[in-house]
C-alpha cells in the first residue's frame, strides 16, 4: 500500500469525464504556474464505472483547450488504495461526499471534503454540466472550479 504523499489531492466527480478533469486540469496549470508542478500528485477519478477509459466530455476539453488549459486523461474509478496515496480527496457535491464517506477504508487517511468548500465565493457545489446542452455549464464549472482549486492552493500553501 502506499503511502500518502503530503503534497496530494484526487478530485472526485460521478464519471470523472467533466467536473474533476476540469478541477484536475486547472489544478495543474496553477501548479506550473507557481513552479509547484513536481512537488505535487494530482488525478482525477469517478465514484462509477461507466466512462472508465474514456476521455473528458467533448465540450469539457473544448472549453479548457480555448482557455489555454492543457488536457491529457482517461476516466478511471476511484480505488480503495487512493484512499491512502492521496492526501486531500475533493468531491464535487453531497452525493460524492456521501459516495466517499461509504467507500472509505476505516483506516483511510485521507482528507475528504468539497472542493466547493475552498471556493472564496461561498459557492459549495459544483453542478454537474453533464447533462445540459452547449457548453454554457461546462464555463461556469471551469470558473467555480477555477475558483475553488485557487482557494484550496492558498489554503494549503498557507497551512505551515
Amino acid at each position: 500500500m502506499a503511502a500518502s504523499c503530503d503534497k496530494s489531492v484526487l478530485f472526485i466527480c460521478l464519471g470523472n469525464i467533466c467536473r474533476s478533469p476540469i478541477a484536475e486540469a486547472v489544478f495543474l496549470k496553477l501548479l506550473k504556474e507557481k513552479g509547484l508542478f513536481d512537488q505535487w500528485r494530482v488525478d482525477s477519478a469517478a465514484i462509477g464505472s461507466w466512462h472508465v477509459g474514456s476521455k473528458a466530455d467533448s465540450r469539457a476539453i473544448s472549453v479548457l483547450e480555448r482557455n489555454n488549459i492543457e488536457i491529457k486523461h482517461r476516466a478511471r474509478q476511484i480505488e480503495e488504495s487512493d484512499f491512502h496515496r492521496f492526501k486531500f480527496i475533493l468531491g464535487m457535491d453531497e452525493e460524492n461526499m456521501s459516495d466517499l464517506k461509504r467507500l472509505a477504508p476505516s483506516n483511510s487517511s485521507a482528507k475528504l471534503q468539497l472542493l466547493g468548500c475552498y471556493d472564496p465565493s461561498g459557492e459549495l457545489i459544483i453542478e454537474d454540466p453533464y447533462y445540459t446542452k452547449g457548453e454554457k455549464a461546462f464555463f461556469k464549472t471551469l470558473e467555480h472550479c477555477t475558483r475553488a482549486c485557487e482557494g484550496f492552493l492558498n489554503a494549503v500553501l498557507n497551512e505551515k
